[in-house]
């Protein structure tokens, strides 16, 4: 709005000026013949035409209105071309929704015009603006490493995703750790006109695994430098991002900026803030050479074809020698190197204005960048700090950045009307599929969510764990909501083996859980827990896709398939391991059973033996899972024989049977089409059955049942008819599916529902 202002005031100043300057100027010519308001007398000498001071009077002043109005017509002419310039770019101040055109500020090519434009803030200029096609893709390269970068890498996404209007095109240089995680991520989140490419960051090191580097991001922090090398030959220009960065504008406005590159220069960068390449930040501070103040390289924009015609490999490399002769490392990666080159070469930079680049780090001139919000661009928090940073106006940054960071992910699968999308499968076979549901089934929202695709981040927190190498190693395996966060530290202190946890959560909810998780000092201790953030989205839980999730992720061969609400006896990972290796279960088709019981009770000193439990089940204090309300799920078990039993033994299928079972990892998985309470467990069960799996109980194993509020799903099926029908509905058609694919030998379980 401001440039809008801006732009008529000048329109209308330009239109005055045309239309007065000329009686201006003749006024003025007029009035050079009165003296004090009064008309000048001229002696008869004077006036006297052929006399010879009037002569050299009269050629003084032709002389002096002929100088005169030159001047005037050269005002005139430049206000007529200012005029006709403001007259076309006029239509750009009002751009609506469909504009093509992005406002552009202008960019400098010294810091003495930088100066000048911090100053003047961030108000738009009036040259020419070049124009950014509807549906022109936009490139992004960025360098993610490792289990924290990929967290970071998605509100850096989140905030672009939010301001765009264009089709983007991710070129993430990741490790293995990174790939798979944001390779499931974007899979799952399926945003239109949202290509991902990666590139393998491991091959990448020998590239620069020659420098020697002191900053915190390691050998991740040098692979700028080689972008024009990995990324595609046809790829002319990309914009290159840290991880830390927060976008609070189109993208957009920034690629625009490429236009106003001129001659050789190929990398657009904001200048650093700090006094870091100043060298007076303590005594004997010697950092590397730079152009002034130097340039940050959080924010760059590359002109790939230029660069590798100009050779920049072997320019940087030569450079990075040459300085490391004296400098032994690095301090800041490749900002270091990319400024040595820049002193060497400043004609390779066009500077950018500093609010592309608010650099949030301790000790900076960022606060000159920007008078007000909207002057904001892009915010860089590239302090080891973080959100910690000291900044006058950081608690609005940090608001900022909490907004992305807690934003619905779901709300950004936006279409861009009018960009035509590229072909995708997964997508195409999704919406085929809904499209061949019934909408006017009464039980359609329960057939839709077996094809909801969720929004899935693995890893959320560090992972770090090498299976033992006796190949008996054990994961166990559940899955929670918020309500049952509190049983996360009493299951580790319970379970020192691997566990793989599947979170349903919104996004504000997973960074909930990110600061509980960080501020418990036994979750913190543990590298071997998987935390696998699946996103919330329709009206049920997806208990089973959560299971499913899970167990696909574990790195051991085998799983112990639990839930949330139970404790396992203390040392029942040795346990289960040693029960492995004596029942074969490498070379058999075994279920191993753990029985399971339950407390009504918050507070339980909990059994730290078979006979401990046996007594506290004499006493009334324990009882075996469910018995009073549902006996048909683990009455097969055979708690009797259990109590005396020193051995394993073998238990038989029955209609409803749910234990809590040890299994190979290539067990099959549970069926979708259960959500929320009922069936999810026993359907899972009579495949494994149908599989000719052996059902073993373990005697010496026992897990117990904390109590907790009944869930929402469990309240809906009790007090919902509609419900309870749907369910009967999809049990019936599982059963069928079985029928189908494992013959006569499922027909039992048509006969032993219709017995029970």
């Amino acid at each position: 709005m401001l440039g809008i202002c801006r732009g008529r005031r000048k329109f209308l100043a330009a239109s005055l000026t045309v239309l007065f300057v000329p009686a201006i100027t003749w006024i003025y010519l007029f009035a050079g013949n009165f003296e004090d308001g009064k008309p000048v007398s001229l002696s008869p000498l004077e006036s006297q035409p052929h006399s010879p001071r009037y002569m050299a009077s009269s050629q003084r002043e032709r002389e002096n209105l002929e100088v005169r109005m030159r001047e005037v017509e050269e005002e005139n002419r430049v206000l007529r071309k200012q005029l006709s310039l403001a007259q076309s770019r006029s239509p750009s101040h009002h751009r609506g929704n469909h504009s093509k055109t992005y406002s552009m500020e202008e960019g400098t090519g010294d810091s003495e015009s930088l100066r000048a434009g911090i100053v003047a803030g961030n108000s738009s200029e009036c040259g020419q603006q070049p124009a950014v096609e509807k549906c022109e893709t936009i490139h992004v390269a960025i360098v993610c490493a490792g289990y924290n970068a990929s967290r970071d890498v998605v509100t850096l996404v989140k905030s672009v995703l939010f301001h765009r209007r264009n089709p983007l095109h991710f070129h993430l240089i990741a490790d293995a750790i990174a790939k798979q995680i944001l390779a499931t991520l974007f899979q799952t989140w399926m945003v239109p006109a949202v290509r991902i490419d990666f590139y393998d960051a491991d091959e990448l090191k020998s590239e620069v695994s020659w420098i020697p580097n002191k900053h915190y991001s390691g050998i991740y922090g040098l692979m700028k430098l080689v972008l024009t090398k990995t990324l595609p030959s046809n790829l002319e220009r990309v914009i290159v991002l840290d991880t830390d960065i927060t976008f609070a504008t189109d993208i957009a406005e920034l690629w625009a900026v490429f236009h106003k590159f001129k001659g050789q220069q190929v990398l657009g960068l904001v200048e650093n803030q700090s006094d870091w390449y100043l060298g007076n930040l303590w005594k004997n501070h010697r950092p590397w050479p730079a152009l002034g103040r130097g340039y940050n390289t959080g924010v760059i924009l590359l002109l790939l074809d230029k660069l590798r015609k100009m050779k920049w490999e072997q320019m940087w490399r030569l450079t990075a020698e040459r300085e490391l002769m004296s400098m032994l490392s690095t301090s800041l990666a490749d900002q270091d190197i990319f400024n040595a080159v820049i002193k060497q070469n400043p004609f390779l930079v066009y500077q950018l204005p500093c609010f592309w680049n608010v650099q949030l780090s301790d000790h900076t001139r960022s606060e000159q960048c920007y008078r007000d919000v909207s002057d904001l661009k892009v915010i860089h928090w590239n302090s080891p700090k973080k959100l910690r940073v000291k900044n006058k106006h950081v608690e609005f940054f940090r608001n900022l950045y909490l907004t992305f960071l807690e934003y619905d992910g779901n709300l950004l699968r936006r279409e861009l009307f009018g960009c035509p999308s590229e072909a995708d499968v997964n997508s195409e076979n999704l919406q085929k599929q809904l499209s061949e549901l019934d909408e006017d089934d009464l039980c359609y929202e329960f057939r839709r969510e077996r094809f909801t695709v969720h929004r899935t981040h693995l890893y959320f927190l560090h992972y770090e764990y090498e299976p033992a190498s006796d190949n008996t190693d054990v994961t166990l395996v559940a899955q929670l909501s918020m309500d049952r966060l509190q049983m996360l530290e009493a299951i580790c202190k319970h379970w020192e083996g691997p566990i793989s946890l599947a979170l349903y959560l919104s996004d504000a909810e997973a960074q909930q859980f990110l600061r509980y998780a960080q501020g418990s000092e036994v979750l913190m201790s543990r590298h071997n827990v998987g935390y696998h953030i699946v996103y919330k989205e329709g009206q049920f839980y997806p208990v089973n896709l959560l299971r499913n999730v899970a167990m696909k992720h574990i790195s051991t061969p085998y799983m112990f398939l639990s839930d949330i609400d139970f404790l396992p006896m203390y040392g029942l990972y040795e346990y289960l391991r040693k029960s492995i290796i004596q029942l074969d279960l490498a070379n058999t088709k075994k279920a191993l059973i753990v029985p399971a019981f339950e407390t009504l009770r918050y507070r339980l000193s909990f059994p730290k033996s078979k006979a401990e439990l046996l007594s506290m089940l004499d006493m009334g204090t324990l009882f075996t899972f469910r018995y009073h309300v549902w006996t048909k799920g683990h009455a097969p078990t055979n708690f009797a024989k259990w109590r005396t039993a020193t051995t394993p033994y073998r238990v038989e299928w029955e209609a409803d049977f749910e234990p809590y079972v040890v299994v190979r990892k290539d067990c099959p998985e549970y069926d979708r089409r259960f959500v929320g309470f009922g069936w999810n467990k026993v359907a899972h069960i009579m495949e494994l059955d149908a599989q000719e799996y052996e059902f073993t109980v373990l005697p010496n194993a026992y897990m117990i049942h904390m109590p907790h509020a009944p869930s929402f799903d469990i309240t809906k099926f009790r007090s919902n008819k509609q419900y309870r029908i749907c369910l009967k509905t999809l049990k019936e058609e599982f059963q069928q599916d079985m029928s189908r694919h494992y013959g006569f030998a499922a027909l039992k379980y048509l006969t032993a529902e219709n017995n029970s």
